[in-house]
Formats: C-alpha cells, sequence, structure tokens
C-alpha cells in the first residue's frame, strides 16, 4: 500500500468533517474513489453502519476487501467511473477524496455534478478533496485538473451552498508535498 502517493493510514482530514458535522452512524455514506483507502476502515471502527465505496479498480476495492476480512461484508462495493457513476440511493455523506480531480473533460464533471445534486438528500453534504492549483498536474502519469476554493465554489454553487474550503499539503510516502483543497457543501433548500 505504500508505494501510492496518497497512501493515508489515518485519513485525518476526511474524518474530521465526519465529527463537524456529526454524521448520524446510520447515515448512509458513500466514498468516491475510495479503493485501497483506509477512510472504510476507520469508519467501521467508529460504527457507521451504511457504507458505500466506488472506485473505477477493482483490484484495489479487492485489496481493501481483502484486508477488512469479514468486515468487508458490511459494505457496499461498487466498480464503476465515478464519471458515469449512477447512483440507486440518495446519500447523506458523498465524500470524494481525490477522484473528482480525475475528471477532466466538461461532460464528464457536468455528468458528476448532475448526479451529486441528485443523489445527496436534501440535508446532505458533499466533501471534495481535489489537488490544489499549487499542487501536482499529474498523478499516477495521468493528467488531473487542478482547483482552487473559488473554482471549487463555482462548480457546485447552482445545486450546493458552500461550507468552508481549506487547503492540506498531503505528505507522501515518497518524502514530497502534494497541496490538496477541500471543500465541504450543504445542498441548497
Amino acid at each position: 500500500m505504500e508505494e501510492v502517493s496518497w497512501y493515508q493510514p489515518t485519513p485525518e482530514t476526511s474524518l474530521a468533517f465526519i465529527k463537524e458535522f456529526n454524521v448520524s452512524k446510520t447515515a448512509k455514506i458513500i466514498d468516491i474513489g475510495g479503493g485501497d483507502s483506509f477512510f472504510v476502515d476507520h469508519l467501521l471502527d467508529l460504527g457507521y453502519q451504511d457504507i458505500t465505496v466506488l472506485d473505477i479498480s477493482e483490484t484495489a476495492l479487492s485489496k481493501a476487501k481483502q484486508r477488512l476480512g469479514e468486515k468487508s461484508n458490511r459494505v457496499k462495493w461498487i466498480v464503476e467511473d465515478a464519471g458515469t457513476f449512477k447512483p440507486t440511493e440518495q446519500y447523506d455523506f458523498w465524500h470524494d477524496r481525490a477522484a473528482f480531480h480525475f475528471l477532466t473533460e466538461d461532460n464528464e464533471i457536468e455528468s458528476y455534478i448532475d448526479t451529486v445534486k441528485q443523489n445527496i438528500k436534501p440535508t446532505g453534504i458533499l466533501v471534495i478533496g481535489s489537488f490544489s492549483e499549487q499542487g501536482p498536474i499529474k498523478c499516477s502519469g495521468i493528467e488531473i485538473k487542478q482547483y482552487s476554493e473559488s473554482s471549487l465554489e463555482s462548480r457546485f454553487k447552482e445545486h450546493l451552498n458552500k461550507i468552508e474550503c481549506f487547503t492540506v499539503d498531503h505528505r507522501t510516502p515518497f518524502n514530497t508535498n502534494q497541496n490538496f483543497v477541500f471543500c465541504s457543501f450543504r445542498r441548497k433548500r
């Protein structure tokens, strides 16, 4: 696991949002691009009961399932591209740490935003963590789209109200920094 740049044994920023918004243990939570991250492990340990993890990589999801063992049966696993995902349910907490910035075409971005709009519950929260304008321009050799607080807010403002944004430096296992911008939003009523 530690050979990937996004490796984080404790996803502190993501867990801080769960705490900040006092997300109910019965809330429907989806982790977009969650793959083999440890966010799901922590959510299960905290007692969350309705967790979905979506990732384009079946291999990454298989690693997470293997790591979790029997606990993996308490999670819904979806192998799909975040840009074309069409959920069959609505979510209270939509979490995306580092999947959104892989969507570089306007039609993919608009499809994702439309999916969020249609599939976040009326009181739902969206948390997006993306490479900032001071972050990398590629990830794992793949082109990404950088964001600022204002460009993220601009993308979602038609359907969601921004709660807060801030930047975080993520220290990679390769001893480099990746600057992320994290924004939280609440669905407009």
